[in-house]
């Protein structure tokens, strides 16, 4: 009869779609990046010893981590026919504890104490000392569990593979698969962000504003756009492994692969991991110089999702400034030696998105009647400074334009220059209307997201290229 039989639950990966160890140490590199090397000697003490300093040190938002629907609806069923639930976690029992209490209706946890690492045989061993040998289910989903089957009365498993069932079934005199979940291709493609990659298309920018047309810079400029391609698709997984809180209390980040448990961090780690590999690879074949702008991009990306991120106003200059150094990299892939009048424009218009990126986030914020951004160091107050910062930038970028139309530089290039003061006014327009559907809380929150996807503002760059066509 199965109502007096207790139910017991692993936690990591089973209950939760995540794991809280890589949950809390994440976390702790991301509030404290220069005290990183503290996690390794911690780690020397043991795994138990690591997990408490954390659970001393980070809260990883119990609250919010994803759960597996198949478990919570064993619990629930486990509940209703009145058998007692219990958590037996290698994790650290005080984060057990919170989320039992997430769960309720939990009876007991077990879990690590900064001495004893409450996996394979010791959970198996707690266990038995508790409810004696088969007298206990257990909910698992690793190798490591198998200790803990082959002493309960059935094996109940999240079957990561058909291998991990087939070892169950092996130690465990009763066998049930009661999930299945498998990892899919396109949770791996998603977690890149492919669609980012139209932003470093900026490195082309050199190449056709020098009139440098030709087979050698196309191919040069191609490479430099893989690499900044793989760099940010790197940079992309690293910044959505350390910001894991703020996706998910975001209504749309929630949807990203980490940040709903589609995929495990662990995952995201060996995925950066082999992206900047090949990064590595790719841009072996440019210059040193370009080695240079490409390593300042991977440190600044960095240095945004671990630092400047979490500082008003620098944060939005760091943005700015890494749009700008895509197209530092397509000068130097191009050499071009009279770039300043393009870089001057860049600095100002990408300044600008940034400021209009962070505009919408506090727009959606205020809609939602949140007065702050945690961990971002904005207030919604800051909308009546930030939105003319950003109408300043943009028309600045307009008034760079305007000067390098007038400057002799122009003469050389085309042949009727004066076709080009039409661009003014519909780089105007397109700015305009960025700050004005910004500001209604009707723009994605990144622009340039926003300008891949608009009709209207393919229409603006079509404009754009019909009069530079004409000038030529």
């Amino acid at each position: 009869m199965n109502a007096a039989v207790p139910l017991a639950v692993d936690v990591d990966g089973t209950l939760l779609m995540t794991d809280l160890l890589h949950e809390s140490a994440l976390q702790f590199v991301a509030r404290h990046p220069f005290q990183t090397p503290r996690l390794l000697g911690w780690l020397t003490q043991g795994k138990a010893a690591l997990k408490a300093q954390l659970a001393d040190r980070i809260d990883p938002g119990v609250a919010a981590l994803p759960l597996r629907p198949e478990v919570v609806a064993l619990i629930r069923t486990a509940q209703a026919e009145g058998r007692p639930v219990y958590l037996a976690s290698a994790s650290d029992a005080r984060l057990v504890e919170a989320l039992a209490e997430r769960i309720g209706g939990i009876a007991g946890v077990i879990g690590s104490d900064g001495a004893t690492n409450m996996a394979g045989d010791a959970k198996a061993a707690a266990l038995v000392a508790r409810f004696g040998r088969g007298g206990f289910d257990y909910v698992g989903d690793t190798a490591v569990d198998l200790p803990v089957w082959a002493a309960a009365r059935k094996a109940l498993v999240v079957a990561r593979s058909p291998r991990l069932a087939a070892r169950a079934a092996k130690v465990a005199a009763d066998t049930q698969v009661v999930a299945t979940p498998r990892r899919r291709l396109k949770d791996y493609v998603r977690a890149m962000r492919p669609h980012q990659w139209a932003k470093n298309s900026l490195v082309f920018l050199a190449m056709f504003a020098g009139h440098k047309l030709n087979l050698s810079m196309f191919v040069m400029s191609v490479l430099a756009f893989a690499c900044f391609c793989t760099a940010a698709s790197s940079a992309y997984v690293i910044n959505d492994l350390l910001d894991l809180p703020g996706d998910r209390a975001h209504p749309r980040k929630v949807r990203r692969p980490f940040a709903s448990g589609a995929l495990p961090v662990r995952d995201g780690l060996l995925l950066a991991t082999l992206l900047m590999a090949l990064t590595l690879l790719l841009v072996s074949f440019l210059s040193p110089t370009f080695m240079l702008v490409l390593a300042i991009y991977i440190a600044t990306t960095l240095g945004y999702s671990m630092v400047f991120k979490r500082h008003a106003i620098i944060d939005v200059i760091v943005l700015g400034g890494l749009y700008t150094i895509r197209v530092v990299g397509g000068v130097v892939v191009t050499d071009s030696d009279d770039a300043q009048w393009l870089l001057m424009f860049s600095l100002f218009l990408f300044f600008s998105l940034a400021l209009v990126k962070r505009c919408s986030e506090l727009v959606q914020l205020r809609e939602r009647g949140i007065a702050d951004t945690p961990g971002r160091g904005y207030r919604v107050g800051d909308l009546a400074v930030l939105q003319p910062m950003a109408t300043a930038a943009g028309f600045g970028a307009v008034l760079v334009f305007a000067l390098y139309i007038s400057s002799s530089k122009v003469v050389q290039l085309y042949e009727h220059p004066k076709w080009l003061w039409l661009i003014c006014p519909l780089i105007m327009y397109w700015i305009s209307r960025v700050l004005l559907l910004s500001g209604r809380g009707e723009l994605h929150d990144d622009p340039v997201i926003f300008a891949i996807t608009d009709r209207l503002s393919w229409l603006t760059m079509a404009a754009v290229v019909a009069v530079v066509l004409v000038s030529t």
